[in-house]
């Protein structure tokens, strides 16, 4: 199954996915985590592993994946990939490993004025529609903040997108858009609130779909520590568990 994290900025997608990552090997399962935060230089981090070569960088970088992008589609295909791509394809250069966790950032912005994001998120939508996973595998996505992916169309290879949603005004109008630009997507959204205690807790979820809502993550000082010192989150959380239980069942309907 394809997962993607999306929300706001600072909402905690990030902590999330790695938490969720973590909890998922944990329980025997391959998990590929696909950076697609080109702004982002924790997640690996909090997974506890190294940062790969930007996965652009094999395509001979940013402008020859828009290159050879607008190239394909002049050839009705529109794909860097002359095949489906699995994760053992790819190059230990473009992915660490640790025990089942796989990781792949897509790229990074990391020079003055080297122009917008907008291949990294095209080359992502492309190799999420292009990989294939075998049995026990899951993907995980972790997004830039807000709705820009979706208008590049990551969405579209994966099965299912996951909100992650922490007490502000901000992220409750952002799950009404969300929610819209999933159902125009054909995509299934559920929302995880993050960052809670008993009193917001009850406030989200009065306030947004609760039909929706498959996970609900209590404010931890494990979480804020470790990111401060730059540590993995290598720690159980009642939420991530409730989250990988809900992940498991529709996994298994679905075979």
């Amino acid at each position: 199954m394809k997962i993607l994290t999306c929300g706001k900025g600072g909402c905690g997608k990030s902590s999330v996915t790695a938490l969720l990552a973590i909890e998922l090997e944990k329980r025997g399962y391959e998990v590929i985590v696909v950076d697609n935060d080109e702004s982002n230089f924790g997640l690996h981090i909090q997974l506890g592993m190294e940062l790969p070569k930007d996965f652009a960088l094999h395509f001979g970088g940013k402008r020859m994946v828009a290159e050879k992008l607008l190239k394909s589609k002049e050839g009705g295909r529109f794909s860097v990939f002359n095949d489906g791509i699995r994760a053992s394809d790819i190059s230990e250069d473009y992915m660490s490993k640790k025990g089942r966790l796989n990781l792949i950032a897509i790229g990074k912005i990391r020079d003055f004025g080297e122009g917008c994001a907008c291949p990294f998120n095209a080359l992502s939508a492309d190799f999420l529609r292009m990989l294939e996973l075998n049995k026990g595998e899951f993907a995980l996505v972790d997004t830039d903040a807000g709705v820009e992916h979706f208008g590049r169309g990551v969405e579209a290879g994966c099965d299912l997108i996951l909100m992650v949603i922490d007490p502000s005004q901000e992220s409750i109008r952002l799950a009404e858009k969300v929610n819209k630009i999933s159902e125009g997507a054909g995509k299934p959204l559920y929302y995880v609130l993050n960052k809670t205690d008993d009193e917001t807790a009850e406030f989200l979820l009065d306030s947004v779909d609760q039909s929706k809502v498959v996970s609900v993550i209590p404010e931890d000082k494990r979480v804020f520590r470790n990111c401060l010192v730059g540590e993995a989150l290598n720690f159980e959380l009642k939420g991530i568990i409730e989250l990988a239980d809900f992940l498991e069942r529709k996994t298994n309907r679905e075979r």
